[in-house]
């Protein structure tokens, strides 16, 4: 037999008796379709030719993104949950044992985590789930998803709901509400604006009105009070020169008559026109 025969026949023994496993992986040795009970870390090594063959297994955390799926809250109203998990193969025997592979172990899952999400989302509101107990609701689905799945050689790390959505008809009849929620809020806040404009309306009228009668009042004091005083002026002027005071009236009937190019025919004998 050649040497290159030899090399050949070793080569390829050593190809079936070796395997290398990455440092991001776990391996179990399958004999004959059944697994050892060794788990194999990183490393370079030797099974037996032929009748031993490898599984790889994922040390990492792995991400597993759920399909939306719809769920009712307490007050009866339907929401689309979009949720994901991140998980991890802790026990690769037990995992082979159970699931077999991570597909496998996907589908349950799935399965487990809508449940649990179901079962706590009924138990809160709308406003609830979507707001103020979100993280809590968070937190006990993630507990109780990974103890459940400690069994199958995986534990749970983190669920999340990525996204919380209504269906259409929901949408439809929310909107629908809001609309006639808003529209009713602006009907009464137009209501309380004109009553309120009607009413500032009527009291500036009000304060005109008194404003006005003041000022009419007070008119009419300075008025007599300022007659008073020229009729105290006119009867002191005419006591002490009744000749100058009958003059002056003299021409101011005169210019009272006469303006406004007015044309009027006398006689002499007229007593406007006599001298004082």
């Amino acid at each position: 037999m050649s040497r290159l025969a030899i090399v050949l026949i070793i080569l390829g023994l050593g190809s079936q008796c070796l395997f290398a496993v990455h440092q991001t992986q776990k391996a179990l040795v399958l004999q004959l379709g059944d697994p050892l009970d060794e788990v194999y870390e990183p490393g370079l090594h030797f099974k037996l030719p032929f009748i031993q063959n490898v599984v790889y297994f994922d040390a990492r955390v792995l991400d597993y993104e759920a399909r939306s799926r719809e769920a009712f809250t307490v007050d009866k109203k339907a929401i689309v949950l979009d949720n994901y998990a991140r998980w991890k193969i802790t026990e690769p025997l037990q995992f082979y044992r159970t699931m077999r592979s991570i597909p496998g172990a996907q589908a349950r899952l799935d399965d487990v985590v809508y449940s649990q999400l179901r079962a706590l989302v009924g138990a809160y509101t709308l406003t609830q789930v979507v707001s103020s107990h979100r993280a809590d609701i968070m937190k006990e689905v993630t507990n109780k998803v990974s103890k459940l799945m400690q069994p199958f050689g995986m534990v749970v790390l983190d669920v999340r709901i990525k996204r919380t959505d209504l269906p259409a008809e929901n949408q439809r009849a929310i909107f629908g509400r809001m609309r006639a929620e808003r529209e009713r809020q602006a009907k009464q806040y137009r209501s309380e604006g004109e009553e309120e404009s009607t009413r500032i309306r009527s009291d500036a009228d009000k304060q005109r009105t008194v404003i006005l009668a003041d000022a009419a009042r007070d008119a009419q004091i300075k008025r007599g009070e300022a007659d008073a005083e020229a009729a105290a002026a006119y009867a002191q002027a005419y006591t002490k020169a009744p000749d100058f005071y009958s003059y002056v009236r003299w021409l101011e009937t005169l210019r009272q008559s006469f303006k406004d190019n007015s044309k009027m025919v006398l006689t002499s004998p007229a007593p406007v026109l006599q001298k004082q």
